[in-house]
């Protein structure tokens, strides 16, 4: 395709199934390039043809026709004895049906010099045919399409695992624009747009929702089993399904950049690119097959020549050795287990970015977490209401009307908190509101001054604190929450305790974690007091606190030189210098943030953090089925090529050491696809 008119660059991906051209062509003139290798092209937009059942699809038939012929002509090989011609026909038919595109393929490359697994079968079945072999050569070929057949059926099975992300997002929305609603094609749908999505409809597109309340099924995103409730102002993705409301949403993003697009793009690069293995399976493939070519030659002259052993059996077992050093096995040792193992992930809402990434999860052995959106929420909240002379449902009540004039994020806590149980605080109004500055705030309500600040504020006003009250400060300030005192100028009427709180799952990813072995290490630039509460609470093994960025950076360089391999968890944005200075970046929420999208090495689409566990054990089982696979294929390789020595190997061995080796590395890497 390269050699093409107005083509400037092709890329094959052969994870995905796709090659990316670049330049001035048509899907026509493609084609007839590619026709060589039976190619059938479409562009990214138009839907895959349905191939039917795999038993049915066309390839497969010419299999059976050509097993069926080798049958017959065994039949009569026996009826009519070694020296007649008709099964000799058969045999050469049967070669031929079954074996078209293998011998185009390979006499091709033979011609080009390209020693392949294609020339090296060819040059093995044409070579038992000139021997008097039809019978074991047309076996070759048949048994050999059989492996190709059912090798196709298995990379198709691991391409599904992107091709249903695809499917996922419907291809037209019903759009409003102006006084006029109309279904519109997605391709045309511009930024703006008012996307209204009906009870039990898939979004089209992604936006921000204008009216409306409803649950969503985010789990195509973001691997969350639990719908969650979107309203005005949230944010929602194509490819999610609404539940019981009806929602008007302003589109945000054109199709090719929808969160779903970006996350398919992700995934078929991350299939495209080598892993360190895999790099090495092809440098020694590049070196292995030549050196069989060379190794069989030897076969052939040596024993004749020096020995003075028949030349028809050598040449056979030299044949048989072509085909035991097929490198089918090995080639696929490792695509299939990546390709696998990261579609796996995407279906439960992980981004993993390349097989590279994958190893090195699977390598880890020390974890550092950022604390503040990673470990907790992110988003201060009211944990204790204590209340000394009014009743706690008061204190909220006034402390809500005050910090209704506030900025502060503590203050917004508060004012949540007021909101989720429903206080009538709109019978209470601050007047006269003041920022104390470091110290707190005062206001007045019902008539009456109240201050709300910390402890330095009630001193400097002079306020009898008594031993009990401040008890009660410092236990909970051990806990690692804010404390805010409620009151006036002569009395403290309550305790309003905030803090930022640890997300549900984190303390059970972290045990997780612990009992992979791998060290967990939190790092934050938050106070010790604050940060040893939260570490404790999520079970951190180790906690580094007062840090600045750049103190991050050097404790992830101290955990390398330490462990070799350390991640970083963080939201994708800050601690930059350290998830680049770690071996793999791990992005918290990665759905709701470009950056984190396009800058992490691993990307975890929901806030959920047990999905760090199920990656890195994902992660372990490919490199250990990597491992086997890379590890049995040559095994099996030199079991049978031993073999030769006594000068038993034959070409019905041979297809099997190759065909059964390629299928139980391929079935082996499947396993993937069952890891929860």
């Amino acid at each position: 395709m390269k050699r093409l008119d107005g083509v400037l660059d092709a890329k094959v991906n052969f994870g995905a199934s796709k090659i990316t051209v670049q330049g001035h062509v048509s899907i026509e003139e493609l084609e007839k390039a590619g026709s060589f290798e039976n190619l059938k092209l479409r562009d990214d937009q138009t839907k895959p043809i349905e191939q039917g059942p795999f038993w049915k699809q066309k390839e497969n038939i010419n299999v059976y026709i050509s097993a069926f012929i080798l049958a017959i002509s065994w039949l009569l090989k026996q009826q009519m004895g070694e020296e007649s011609l008709i099964p000799v026909i058969g045999y050469a038919a049967s070669m031929i049906m079954g074996g078209y595109t293998l011998f185009r393929k390979g006499l091709k490359n033979l011609f080009r010099l390209k020693f392949d697994m294609s020339t090296l079968m060819t040059i093995a079945i044409i070579g038992a045919a000139l021997i008097g072999e039809w019978g074991e050569g047309a076996t070759v070929v048949i048994l050999f399409a059989i492996s190709e057949a059912l090798e196709r059926y298995s990379m198709n099975k691991a391409r599904r695992s992107i091709e249903s992300l695809m499917e996922i997002a419907p291809k037209e929305a019903f759009i409003r624009r102006g006084d006029k609603e109309t279904t519109v094609p997605v391709e045309d749908i511009k930024i703006g747009d008012i996307m209204i999505v009906k009870p039990g409809q898939k979004l089209a597109m992604d936006g921000i929702v204008l009216s409306g309340t409803s649950t969503i099924n985010q789990s195509a995103i973001t691997g969350e089993s639990v719908p969650v409730t979107r309203t005005e102002g949230d944010e929602v993705f194509a490819g999610t399904l609404n539940g019981e409301g009806l929602l008007e949403v302003k589109v945000t993003k054109h199709v090719e950049d929808t969160t779903l697009a970006k996350i398919i793009h992700l995934v078929e690069e991350a299939q495209a690119e080598k892993a360190p293995s895999q790099a090495f399976v092809d440098r020694f493939a590049k070196y292995y097959t030549p050196a069989i070519i060379v190794f069989a030659w030897f076969i052939v002259i040596i024993p004749p020549l020096f020995f003075g052993a028949d030349w028809n059996k050598w040449i056979y077992e030299g044949l048989a050795v072509l085909v035991v050093g097929c490198p089918c096995a090995l080639v696929v040792s490792t695509p299939v287990a990546v390709v696998t193992a990261i579609g796996n992930a995407a279906r439960n809402g992980v981004l993993i970015k390349g097989g590279v990434h994958l190893e090195e999860a699977g390598a880890l052995k020390a974890i550092a977490f950022d604390k503040t959106g990673t470990l907790t929420k992110g988003i201060p909240a009211v944990t204790n209401i204590l209340a000394f002379g009014k009743n706690e449902q008061e204190i909220l009540k006034v402390a809500a009307a005050i910090e209704k004039g506030s900025q502060h994020p503590l203050a917004s806590a508060i004012v949540q908190k007021a909101a989720d149980d429903h206080l009538d605080d709109h019978q209470l109004k601050a007047t006269d509101f003041r920022s104390i500055t470091g110290k707190g705030v005062k206001a007045q309500v019902d008539g009456l001054v109240y201050y709300i600040g910390n402890l330095d504020l009630f001193e400097d006003l002079s306020v009898n604190i008594c031993s009990h009250i401040r008890k009660r400060i410092a236990a909970l300030q051990a806990e690692g929450k804010t404390v805010m005192i409620v009151g006036t100028e002569h009395q403290i009427y309550g305790l309003i305790a905030v803090t930022d709180e640890l997300r549900n799952t984190a303390s059970q990813a972290i045990e997780e974690l612990n009992n992979l072995e791998i060290e967990t290490v939190m790092l934050t630039g938050d106070s010790k007091r604050t940060a040893s509460a939260v570490g404790k609470l999520a079970g951190v093994e180790k906690i580094h606190a007062d840090l600045l960025p750049e103190n991050k950076l050097t404790l992830i360089k101290k955990l390398r030189e330490k462990h070799k391999h350390v991640a970083m968890v963080g939201d994708g944005v800050n601690d930059a210098p350290a998830l680049a200075a770690s071996n793999v970046g791990v992005a918290m929420g990665g759905a709701g943030t470009d950056t984190a999208l396009e800058t992490a090495d691993i990307a975890l689409m929901s806030d959920e953090l047990e999905k760090l566990p199920f990656t890195i054990k994902l992660s372990r089982k490919a490199l250990a089925i990597i491992k086997q696979n890379i590890t049995f294929s040559l095994v099996i390789k030199a079991l049978a090529l031993l073999l030769v020595i006594p000068g038993w190997l034959t070409l019905w061995i041979a297809i099997f050491a190759d065909m059964g080796a390629t299928l139980l590395v391929t079935l082996n890497s499947l396993r993937l696809l069952n890891v929860r």
